[in-house]
């Protein structure tokens, strides 16, 4: 077999469709756009969206209400009972801490410890930030908060 030889599979192949070519070869005069209208004419037909006049889906139904901040700062929620739970007593709780406990999924997460539930082993706790309930319940139990919190 030689390259001359190579010829594409029976029907997987189709000839381009030539329109405004003459009457005989079958797409001439009107290049099979029909008699009159829209679609027969240059730059006819209607646009995206278009529901013959009436008002569009789109302009008819309600924007979203609403304001999204594209400056907010999300924080990794860590109650203190989490901490009583999977620290030791005198343990330091920083992000590769949390990381290593997984309760955080990575070091480059931002956390906040919230002070839902009780805290009873001394702690020394260094994230980003603290809430007011869990540094009084850290400091009850004997810990310490240090910054940047």
């Amino acid at each position: 077999m030689e390259l001359k030889d190579l010829v594409p599979a029976e029907g997987s192949t189709k000839k381009r469709k030539r329109v405004g070519r003459g009457n005989g070869s079958g797409y001439g005069k009107t290049a099979g756009r029909g008699m009159n209208g829209q679609k027969s004419r240059a730059g006819g037909g209607k646009r995206n969206g278009f529901e013959g006049g009436q008002t569009p889906l789109a302009m008819r139904l309600p924007k979203l209400p609403g304001f999204r901040n594209p400056n907010r700062v999300e924080y990794a929620p860590v109650n203190v009972s989490r901490l009583d739970l999977r620290f030791e007593a005198g343990a330091v709780v920083d992000h590769q801490a949390l990381v290593d406990a997984g309760i955080i999924k990575n070091v480059d997460v931002l956390v906040k410890v919230l002070g839902d539930g009780e805290i009873t082993k001394p702690l020394t706790v260094k994230v980003d930030k603290v809430s007011a309930s869990a540094a009084a319940k850290i400091e009850a139990a004997g810990g310490k908060v240090e910054q940047p919190c």
